[in-house]
């Protein structure tokens, strides 16, 4: 048979042949559900396209094709309803990459949908009134309200749910309605409506009558009354040449005219307005300005990582602070752009890597878009469909970006690799973006480097076993030398309760100020006073909700939980023994600002945490400020750690390395150690070596030593030693399973039932069930089991499923039906 006649016969027996379309939906459902495709859609359907399809009796969602099959699923189907879109949303890519999260994290694909779509891809489903003709036109027997609807929908046919309000003046429709229906005057039906808007914006053109010089001259010649038209047109013969293309808004602004005399030359029939679809996001220049030179040192580097390219896809980086790691990555995206392939560039957050934006698009200019949560849903549609077709090529963002429907991906960068903000926490699913990237990039055969000064255990392990590519770049850009690190004793300051500035120093911030030049201090604490207590009989101020302590913060004058948010006000008498002696324990980055103030009363002091940074800008802003030397001294808790690069700092303080290793965590030690040299890592990166000060009262902590002799692989083997003997990663993987209830008893219970079942079927790798520090969190109690599973991806694979058959075991219980289980895989 020809290749021609092939064809010819797939497509009769297509024809011919019952088709089913598993389709994803946006909805947390165990599985994928299976809906027949009507005979007009055979053709029209793909998989990656969205379709209307209706679950239960009445909703209806926009749901994504995963696959078409010929054999009959084993119930009675529902049609898919409708075909939303003309080509698919998704390439194969994108699907396989769901898939993958789905079964590695134990969360349903439904559950990845809703988070990797852009809210405005999600149709919403709206409640459409439709009228019973059956029922006909005599209403005699409804109320006065049932009337008013039942008189619209004759005239209409049709009413959606805020015609249905507007008609009453009432917002509470619902028992209306229902009456409605029981009297079968109308029927329910639910619609899906597409809520992306693009944006529209009115455009002037001169009127082509006008276009010759000679028309434009005896128009401008003969010229009447009406000077500030001349004006106004004048503007417009300037921007048409400097722009090549004029808004009504810039014309206006440029010409200091009101929209009424713009339209008294649109009257005339001198200028015409046009409205066009725009762009959201601001296109910057297409200019790409990448001709700075690499150091020696740099160049070595960027050769071993194509090297390792040719033998091994995944590369991981590890090279010092200030070492100049971003130019590395500029040099190789401009590489894969210039071979015609897209480049995703993967951060920790995006909102605290203002710096690093700005440098990647003054070399990059419009060839480079940004996507993170702080985009409005409009903005992620059109970033969406231009990285879809091509039309970007690179993408700078945070974990989420790993969703984007890439067509040709060549590189992923993932900075910081060690940051815990890779992992996402709540809600499903919980997965980590430097773990999925790798995974992603393979689909592609696209390469993957991890870049860190301070590697996380696993990744350094991966290399070292020669799983990855690694390489070391272990000096700083420019022969900078390290910081220098001092460690001060704390428990030698003679001066009561917890020691915030010690005399070394104060001494240190007065001698570094006084020569021009900044300081920075990290408290890894927000707020004023991390907790209060009653002097007289030891009262806590605790949350309602959680079993924590409140914070105080002075800039509200107000307690805050700092898990579930609720705010109490500032207590003045203790409730236990009615007294008002009240101290204040240990301190957060609001009281060492104002101590700070009060100490160097000339200095500019800022402070940067989740409380002082606020808006779409504002963190941005404040670190302008310090660039441009405008602020001396700066207070923070991680925002000062990540991605931040400043000429002038000469000294970092850390305010109390003892509240870091003091976690009950496997990985406190790992933590501890990044954020510290992380932190030191702002110290000193331009002129001239910087200075560190650690205060801490057990000034004998291994990690404490490794720190201050920055000295990344000693604190590695360390902690693998550790590792390997308690059996924690790199040495096995972890799930996590936390169990949630309003009630402790039922908890207690289900995570009672749920340990032994575990215990026996997975032998020794479960630990708990156990409370956890922190017990009840928004007035659901918590329980955990920690799963140590040893790393056979095949064993580990059937471990999973083990674990959700007990979970649906339990819940089929009608005690546990409404516990809340979780398992978070490889939990950080």
């Amino acid at each position: 048979m020809s290749e021609a006649e092939n064809i010819l016969f797939n497509e009769v027996a297509t024809a011919n042949t019952q088709m089913w379309a598993e389709v994803i939906m946006p909805l947390a459902l165990p599985n994928t559900y299976t809906y027949s495709i009507p005979e007009r859609f055979k053709n029209k359907i793909k998989e990656g396209c969205r379709v209307e399809v209706e679950l239960g009796k009445n909703k209806r969602y926009a749901g994504i094709i995963k696959s078409i099959i010929q054999i009959a699923p084993s119930y009675q189907t529902k049609d898919i309803v409708n075909v939303l879109d003309d080509e698919p949303m998704l390439y194969p890519q994108q699907l396989k990459l769901w898939n993958w999260i789905s079964t590695y994290y134990m969360c349903s694909e439904g559950e990845v949908m809703a988070a990797a779509l852009p809210a405005h891809f999600k149709l919403s489903s709206e409640t459409i009134l439709l009228f019973n003709e059956d029922y006909g036109e005599d209403f005699s027997n409804l109320d006065n309200e049932e009337y008013i609807i039942a008189e619209g929908l004759l005239i209409k046919k049709q009413l959606n749910l805020s015609e249905v309000q507007q008609l009453l003046d009432i917002t509470h429709v619902y028992p209306v309605i229902k009456r409605l229906i029981d009297k079968k005057v109308c029927i329910v039906w639910e619609a899906l409506s597409e809520r992306y808007k693009s944006k529209k914006e009115n455009f002037v053109i001169l009127n082509p009558q006008y276009d010759n010089e000679e028309a434009l001259n005896e128009l401008l010649n003969n010229w009447g009354k009406a000077p500030k038209q001349m004006e106004l047109l004048l503007s417009y013969l300037y921007l048409i040449k400097t722009n090549g293309e004029v808004t009504q808004t810039e014309l206006l602004k440029k010409s200091g005219a009101t929209a009424a005399q713009l339209k008294g030359l649109a009257d005339k029939n001198i200028l015409l307005i046009e409205k066009r679809s725009v762009d959201r996001i601001k296109a910057l220049p297409k200019a790409m300005e990448t001709n700075f030179e690499l150091s020696p040192a740099q160049q070595t580097a960027i050769e071993a990582i194509q090297k390792s390219f040719t033998e091994k896809n995944t590369c991981l980086l590890h090279g010092v602070t200030s070492s100049g790691k971003t130019q590395i990555y500029i040099k190789l995206i401009e590489k894969y752009y210039k071979q015609g392939k897209q480049v995703l560039y993967l951060l920790p957050e995006i909102a605290l890597t203002a710096q690093i934006i700005r440098r990647l698009q003054l070399y990059f200019g419009g060839n480079i878009a940004i996507y993170h949560s702080k985009f409005n849903n409009n903005e992620r549609v059109e970033l969406w469909n231009k990285i879809k077709t091509g039309e970007i090529r690179i993408v700078l963002g945070a974990r989420s970006a790993l969703f984007l429907p890439f067509k040709d991906l060549g590189l992923i960068v993932v900075d910081e690799e060690h940051d815990s903000s890779f992992k996402q926490q709540d809600p499903a699913p919980r997965y980590h973006a430097r773990d999925a990237a790798i995974f992603y990039a393979s689909l592609f055969n696209a390469k993957i480097l991890l870049g860190s000064a301070t590697p996380s255990l696993e990744s350094y392990f991966n290399a070292q076993k020669g799983k990855y590519g690694l390489v070391e770049l272990n000096e700083r850009f420019g022969g900078i030398h390290l910081p220098t690190i001092e460690i001060v004793d704390t428990r030698k300051v003679a001066q009561k309760g917890k020691v915030m500035l010690s005399p070394q120093l104060k001494e240190a911030i007065e001698k570094t100020t006084e020569h021009g030049r900044q300081v920075i201090l990290f408290q890894n604490r927000r707020g004023y006073s991390p907790y209060l207590i009653c002097g007289t009989c030891g009262y806590l101020p605790q949350c309602k909700n959680c079993d924590v302590t409140l914070t105080l913060h002075k800039y509200s004058n107000k307690l805050h939980c700092h898990y579930c948010g609720t705010v109490y006000p500032k207590l003045v008498e203790c409730p236990a023994c009615g007294t008002v002696n009240w101290i204040e324990k240990n301190f957060g980055t609001e009281k060492i600002e104002e101590m700070i103030e009060d100490e160097f009363p000339k200095l500019r002091v800022a402070r940067m945490d989740v409380d002082s940074v606020k808006g779409k800008t504002a963190h941005d802003s404040l670190i302008k400020l310090f660039e441009q030397h405008r602020l001396d001294l700066l207070v923070g808790t991680q925002m000062v750690v990540k991605g931040l690069d400043f000429e002038k700092v000469s000294l970092v303080g850390i305010l109390d390395a003892d509240g870091l290793l003091s976690f009950a965590d496997f990985r406190v030690n790992e933590r501890g150690f990044q954020l510290m040299e992380q932190v030191s890592g702002r110290a000193g990166r331009k002129d001239e070596q910087g200075k560190v000060l650690i205060q801490a009262s057990n000034i004998n902590h291994p990690i404490l030593k490794f720190v201050q002799q920055h000295d990344y692989k000693s604190m590695y083997a360390f902690e693998l030693e550790n590792r390997r003997q308690f059996f924690y990663p790199p040495f096995s993987r972890i799930i996590h399973i936390v169990l949630k209830h309003k009630q402790k008893e039922v908890v207690d219970e289900a995570a009672t039932k749920l340990g032994n079942a575990l215990h026996k079927d997975l032998s020794n790798f479960v630990v708990g069930p156990a409370a956890p520090v922190v017990n009840r969190i928004r007035n659901q109690y918590l329980m955990e089991l920690l799963i140590k599973l040893p790393l056979d991806s095949k064993k580990i694979k059937e471990y999973k499923n083990v674990i959700k058959n007990h979970f649906n075991l339990l819940l089929t219980e009608k005690r546990f039906k409404s516990v809340t289980m979780i398992a978070d895989v490889d939990s950080v």
